[in-house]
C-alpha cells in the first residue's frame, strides 16, 4: 500500500507540474496558430496573382495550392502515432522552424525570375499627345496569330520563369509537412493535462485567436495585390491501434463528415476571390481585403461562441452534436440564397455579346472578328479590354476598330472606333464597369457569406469535442493525426484540383504564352462559373448531412443507454439503502424483544 500510494503522489505532483505550465503552452501554440494560419491565408489570396505571374491554368492552381496536403500526409500518420510517446511541444517547435523554412523556399521565383512582362497589343508612347493606330499598326506575328493558338510550337524557346512555380509547390509542400505535429500533439497535449470542463474552452480561445492569423494574411494579400512587381522502422502497436480506431462508428462517420465538409470549405476558400472577381466585378485587392476584414472574424468569433457555450452550458455528448450539426445546417441554407444574387454577364463583344447586340455566348475565338474589324489584322491572343460608352467591352483596341489614341497607361482614350455607335466612336482603355444593381447583389452575398461563416464556425469547437470524447486517452493523439490525414488527402489535395478544371471549363477567353500555349483565363462565363462554383460546395454539404444523420442516430442511442444505465444504478444503490434501513429496524426490534425476555426471566 505504501508503494501504491507514492506512486499515485508522483503521479500528481507529475500532473501538477504539467498543468503549472499549461498556460505558456497555450500562450505558445496560439502564436504558432496565428502564424500557420497567416501564412496558409496569404498563400490563398494570392492564388489569382500566381496564376498571372507564372501564366498558368486553374487546374494547375489547384495542384499547387494542393501541394501543402501532399506534404502532410506524407507524415502525419507517424507523427500522430509516435508524437505521443515523445516530446510533443518539442516536435511542434521542429514544425515551427520548417514552416519558416518553407516561405523562404517560397519566395526563390522573386529572385530568380527577370522582369514580369504583362501581355499587351499595345504600343505605348511616353509622349502624351502623340497618336497611336491600333487598327493600322503592323502586328509582327503570322496570318495565323488571328486565330486561336492550337498548341505550342517544336521550334519554341521556353520562357526563364514558366517553371518557376515548382519552388512555391516545394515550399508550400515543406510547410504542410512542417504544420503536421501543431493540431494532433497540441491538442491532445491540451486535453491530456487541462480539466474536461476547461478543453473546449480552451480549444476555442486557441482557434479564435489563430483565426486572426487569416484576417492579417488576407489583408497582407490585398495590399500585395495593389502592388506590380517590375524587377528581377513502425512499431507494431501502430496496426492493432489503427484497427481500433476505424472499429469506432463515432471515429469514422466523424471522418466521413469532415473529409466531404474539408472538400466544400476547401473549393469556397480557394476560389472565393476569383469568384468575388468574374461574379461581382470586384478587383483582386478588394475580394482579398473583405474577405480578411469581414468573413475571417466572423468565422473567429463563430468558434469563439461554440467554446463558450459549451463551458457555459455544460453540455452532454448527444446536446454536443445537437449544436454542432444545427449550426452546420442553418448555415447551408443560408449558402442556398446565393443562388438568387446573380449578375449577368459582362457585356463583351464577340464573347457575351455578338457584334449586332444580341446577347450570346461564345467559346470561339473566331467570334472576336466581324466586318468591322476585319481589316485591321488584329490577333486574338491578347485581353487589352477597352469600354465603349454603350457599356460594351471590346477585347482589344484593335478588335473595336479603333484608329487614333492619345494618352498614357490608363488614361489612353481611343478615337474613330469602326465598330462603336456612330454617335459617339470613342472607347477608354480598361473593362466596362458592372451596372448598380450588381453593387447591390454583392453586398447581400457579402451580408450573407458572414453571417453563414460565423454560424458554420460555432461548430467547429463540438466536432472536435464530439471526437475527444468518443476515443480513448492512449488512442486521442493518433485519431486527431489520422483524420487530419484523411481529411487533407481527401479533401484538401483534390478539392482545389477538380474545383479549378471544371471551372476552367467555363472560360471565354484564355491568354497566350509566347510559345503559343494557354496560360491564364481572363474572361469567364459568369452564368457557368457561378453554377459550377456553388453547385459543387452546395452539393457536396448536402451529402456530409447523410453521415451526420447517422452519427446522430448512434450518439443517441448511447445516450439512451447511459441513462438508463444511470437509473439503474441510481434504483440499484435506492434499494440497497432501503434494504439497510429494513435491516437496522430488525436488528433493533429484535434486541428490544431479548430485553422483554431477559426482564420476564428475570422476575
Amino acid at each position: 500500500m505504501g508503494v501504491e500510494n507514492n506512486k499515485m503522489s508522483e503521479e500528481k505532483a507529475v500532473k501538477g507540474q504539467c498543468c503549472s505550465k499549461l498556460k505558456l503552452f497555450l500562450v505558445s501554440l496560439s502564436v504558432v496558430y496565428f502564424a500557420k494560419a497567416l501564412q496558409g491565408s496569404y498563400m490563398k489570396s494570392s492564388i489569382t496573382q500566381i496564376e498571372r505571374c507564372f501564366d498558368i491554368p486553374s487546374s494547375l492552381i489547384g495542384v499547387i495550392d494542393g501541394s501543402f496536403e501532399m506534404g502532410n500526409l506524407l507524415v502525419i500518420a507517424f507523427v500522430s502515432h509516435f508524437g505521443a510517446k515523445l516530446h510533443r511541444p518539442r516536435l511542434i517547435g521542429i514544425g515551427c522552424l520548417l514552416m519558416s523554412l518553407s516561405s523562404f523556399l517560397t519566395a526563390l521565383p522573386h529572385l530568380f525570375m527577370g522582369q514580369y512582362q504583362y501581355e499587351t497589343s499595345i504600343a505605348h508612347s511616353s509622349n502624351i499627345t502623340a497618336s497611336i493606330s491600333p487598327c493600322l499598326a503592323k502586328h509582327s506575328e503570322d496570318l495565323s496569330s488571328t486565330s486561336a493558338p492550337a498548341g505550342p510550337r517544336p521550334d519554341c524557346v521556353q520562357e526563364t520563369g514558366s517553371s518557376m512555380w515548382v519552388y512555391v509547390f516545394l515550399g508550400n509542400m515543406l510547410r504542410g509537412i512542417g504544420e503536421t505535429p501543431v493540431i494532433p500533439l497540441g491538442v491532445s497535449y491540451i486535453d491530456d493535462f487541462a480539466r474536461e470542463e476547461n478543453t473546449a474552452f480552451y480549444l476555442s480561445c486557441i482557434q479564435t485567436i489563430g483565426i486572426m492569423g487569416p484576417i492579417f494574411g488576407f489583408l497582407l494579400g490585398s495590399l500585395c495585390a495593389k502592388l506590380y512587381v517590375d524587377f528581377d522502422s513502425v512499431n507494431l502497436d501502430f496496426l492493432p491501434s489503427l484497427k481500433k480506431l476505424f472499429h469506432n462508428s463515432v471515429f469514422s462517420l466523424i471522418m466521413c463528415v469532415s473529409v466531404i465538409q474539408v472538400n466544400a470549405f476547401m473549393g469556397i476558400i480557394t476560389f472565393m476571390p476569383k469568384f468575388m472577381e468574374q461574379i461581382y466585378g470586384q478587383s483582386a485587392s478588394k475580394a482579398t481585403f473583405l474577405i480578411g476584414v469581414l468573413n475571417l472574424p466572423a468565422v473567429a468569433a463563430g468558434i469563439f461562441t461554440g467554446g463558450l457555450i459549451l463551458k457555459k452550458c455544460k453540455l452532454s455528448v448527444i446536446g454536443i452534436a445537437r449544436l454542432a450539426i444545427g449550426a452546420s445546417f442553418t448555415s447551408f441554407l443560408l449558402m442556398l440564397v446565393y443562388y438568387a444574387l446573380n449578375c449577368e454577364n459582362t457585356q463583351v463583344a464577340g464573347l457575351t455579346i455578338s457584334y449586332e447586340g444580341v446577347k450570346q455566348v461564345s467559346y470561339q475565338q473566331q467570334s472576336l472578328l466581324s466586318k468591322c474589324n476585319t481589316g485591321c489584322s488584329c490577333s486574338l491572343k491578347h485581353w487589352d479590354p477597352v469600354c465603349a460608352h454603350s457599356g460594351v467591352t471590346f477585347v482589344s483596341s484593335c478588335l473595336a476598330g479603333c484608329r487614333t489614341s492619345t494618352g498614357t497607361g490608363k488614361q489612353m482614350v481611343f478615337y474613330n472606333c469602326s465598330c462603336l455607335e456612330a454617335g459617339n466612336s470613342s472607347a477608354i482603355l480598361g473593362q466596362c464597369p458592372r451596372p448598380e444593381d450588381c453593387d447591390t447583389m454583392f453586398k447581400y452575398y457579402m451580408f450573407i457569406s458572414v453571417v453563414a461563416a460565423y454560424l458554420s464556425a460555432c461548430g467547429a469547437t463540438p466536432m472536435y469535442i464530439i471526437l475527444l470524447r468518443s476515443i480513448k486517452t492512449e488512442l486521442k493523439s493518433l485519431a486527431l493525426g489520422i483524420q487530419t490525414l484523411f481529411v487533407r488527402t481527401l479533401g484538401g489535395i483534390p478539392a482545389p484540383i477538380y474545383f479549378g478544371a471544371l471551372i476552367d471549363r467555363t472560360c471565354l477567353k484564355w491568354s497566350s504564352k509566347a510559345c503559343g500555349s494557354h496560360g491564364a483565363c481572363r474572361l469567364y462565363d459568369s452564368d457557368a462559373f457561378r453554377i459550377t462554383y456553388l453547385g459543387l460546395s452546395t452539393g457536396l454539404y448536402a451529402v456530409s448531412y447523410i453521415p451526420w444523420c447517422i452519427l446522430y442516430i448512434i450518439l443517441s442511442r448511447k445516450d439512451q443507454k447511459q441513462a438508463l444505465q444511470k437509473q439503474a444504478e441510481g434504483n440499484s444503490y435506492t434499494h440497497g439503502q432501503e434494504d439497510q434501513t429494513n435491516g437496522k429496524k430488525s436488528s433493533v426490534a429484535f434486541l428490544k424483544n431479548e430485553e422483554v425476555v431477559e426482564r420476564e426471566l428475570s422476575i
